[in-house]
């Protein structure tokens, strides 16, 4: 697939599905602007992939704050967004009886607050024809133990997504859905014992955990002409997670 000259966002852009998709966009020749909460990390990720073509904006996307230095930075280029990947994400998984307030804000700020209005704040930048993609997550259409707040961010932003793809259809953008299943992520790996990704691996089809650049390569397919009838659409990525745990 080429994106060459292409200009992408991608939120959420210094680990995981971020970083692999930020990669994945500039080998297709794409110019990507990646977000993060920390200076460090937005350092070590353009160490990592050192290419001119990347660029790294500081940005809370959680807040409106955040957001609007994202809109300044994008908007001094002077130019048109191609692709917008909403990708930052949080997760805390407790049950419901141990939930706080802190926690159930910080991911409904994150998970769905600051995609919604990082959207709302880019929609001038966009360019007629974008494509707009949303991280979401298997757990959205699930009901496990302990992701009550999670899962529900998750569901929250499906509906975002479906209702901007009607109301963007008018200026042919195309948003999209990619719902991971389990995914071999610092994120995961960080709140998910040892023990408890194996049983993850277990409950897909295919027996194992995915990999962030699965999960690119699904992001580019969506954002390519290859997808221009597509819109509107969830895509599980999840080894077969959603049928093998219903057979």
């Amino acid at each position: 697939m080429d994106f060459t000259s292409k200009n992408v966002i991608i939120t959420g852009g210094t680990t995981g599905i971020g970083l692999a998709t930020a990669k994945a966009f500039i080998s297709a020749g794409a110019n990507v602007w990646i977000t993060g909460r920390s200076a460090g990390n937005l350092q070590k990720a353009s160490a990592e992939i050192q290419s001119p073509k990347l660029a790294t904006v500081v940005a809370d996307t959680s807040n409106l704050d955040g957001i609007s230095v994202l809109e300044r930075t994008f908007a001094e280029t002077g130019s048109k967004l191609d692709v917008l990947f909403l990708n930052a994400g949080i997760g805390t998984f407790e049950p419901i009886a141990e939930v706080s307030e802190a926690n159930f804000d910080a991911q409904f700020n994150t998970n769905v607050k600051g995609h919604f209005f990082t959207l709302q704040k880019l929609l001038p930048h966009l360019r007629d024809g974008a494509s707009v993609l949303f991280t979401s997550s298997s757990a959205a259409s699930a009901a496990n133990i302990g992701s009550s707040v999670y899962a529900a961010t998750k569901g929250a932003l499906n509906k975002i997504a479906q209702t901007a793809a009607n109301e963007l259809a008018g200026r042919k953008i195309r948003v999209n859905i990619v719902s991971p299943g389990p995914i071999a992520t610092p994120g995961l790996t960080s709140v998910v014992p040892e023990e408890a990704q194996g049983f993850l691996a277990g409950a897909t089809a295919l027996q194992r955990l995915g990999t962030p650049d699965e999960i690119a390569r699904t992001v580019l397919f969506l954002a390519s002409d290859a997808a221009s009838f597509i819109t509107g659409t969830e895509i599980n990525v999840d080894g077969g997670y959603h049928s093998y745990a219903l057979k």
